[in-house]
């Protein structure tokens, strides 16, 4: 993106707290970014986890994706209900919209895409299949990371957004995490498309139209506030549907409020190949929410000296570098 472009904000799930909403519009707008917001992101209704009637968030987000004027759509907040929406879309519209987008733009502009993390799972997953562009899963606008202190957004996770948005100012972020759960060796290697998200909302997708899939990619997953007896049965679900068949590696982000979900992750997920941990989404004021491009080929990802295998203090690592699917490279992002 540029300075200048326009980028629209919906409430595809639960209702933004309106102030948080104005403070992330002015941050937006101190980025030089033109922000529009959609005429129903602030309604409400009888069901109070939900930001207003599902065909009026349905057609927000339908209208900003389909305006030729609107470079991103960026969602307030998570929540609950991006997955009722997902019938009442014209993926048809959407997708010719997409199409026209990117015609006008250029091909080096790149699609337009979404922004967003926890619930909207379900709307990059959806995207994925139907519109095949890849999305970014990161900090909401009316989250606290952006939008919750009065001094300003968290510190990695602006910059992680800000390079997201507009490239990084030098080189190539390097990915890197601290622990690797199933390491095969001092040194792995996987490549693959990025796919994924929160783990509640991929597990509740199985049997749908818009089941997941790993197959050939990286799958990342996250999740907040579950027990580790139910992030078992969410991961149990997965592997039982085959969204892992054919998965290259896996990445782990944060798992706030979730006790000690290690020895699950591990259990359920190391006869796969190597899995890595690396604080990436779910962000909160102490955990920076960073941003990772989904539907784009991580053509580097390396896994070096596990510390709980050798035992030597030395942190385990992941490395990673990103482009997008159908060019040659694209350098971003914190991923």
């Amino acid at each position: 993106m540029r300075p200048g472009d326009t980028v629209a904000i919906v409430s595809p799930s639960g209702p933004p707290n309106p102030e948080l909403l104005r403070r992330g519009v002015e941050r937006l707008e101190g980025l030089g970014l033109k922000v529009v917001v959609g005429a129903h992101a602030l309604d409400r209704q009888d069901l109070d986890y939900l930001a207003g009637a599902d065909a009026a968030r349905a057609a927000d987000l339908q209208d900003a994706w389909c305006d030729p004027a609107v470079s991103a759509v960026f969602c307030c907040r998570g929540g609950y209900g991006a997955g009722r929406l997902l019938e009442l879309l014209d993926w048809d519209a959407m997708r010719a919209a997409g199409r026209a987008a990117e015609r006008a733009a250029g091909r080096a502009a790149g699609p337009k895409t979404l922004l967003g993390s926890s619930d909207i799972t379900a709307l990059h997953n959806a995207f994925a299949i139907e519109l095949d562009v890849p999305t970014l899963h990161g900090p909401m606008i009316a989250c606290d990371v952006i939008a919750g202190d009065d001094a300003g957004p968290e510190p990695l996770t602006w910059e992680s957004l800000r390079e997201a948005l507009f490239g990084p100012d030098e080189g190539v972020t390097p990915v890197a995490g601290d622990r690797v759960l199933a390491p095969g060796s001092a040194e792995g290697r996987a490549e693959g498309v990025v796919r994924g998200g929160n783990l509640s909302l991929l597990a509740s997708m199985c049997g749908t139209r818009w089941q997941p899939s790993f197959a050939d990619g990286i799958a990342f997953l996250e999740d907040v506030g579950e027990e580790p007896y139910r992030i078992d049965r969410m991961l149990t679900q997965l592997l039982q549907a085959g969204a892992f068949d054919g998965v290259r590696g896996i990445a782990l982000g944060s798992w706030v409020g979730c006790g000690d979900p290690y020895p699950v992750l591990e259990d359920r997920l190391r006869p796969l190949g190597g899995a890595h941990r690396r604080r990436v989404a779910g962000g909160t004021r102490d955990t920076p929410d960073e941003c990772v491009v989904w539907g784009t080929w991580c053509y580097r990802y390396r896994i070096v000296l596990p510390d709980w295998l050798v035992g030597n203090g030395r942190a385990g690592k992941v490395e990673g570098r990103i482009r997008q699917k159908g060019t040659q490279r694209r350098e971003l992002v914190r991923a």
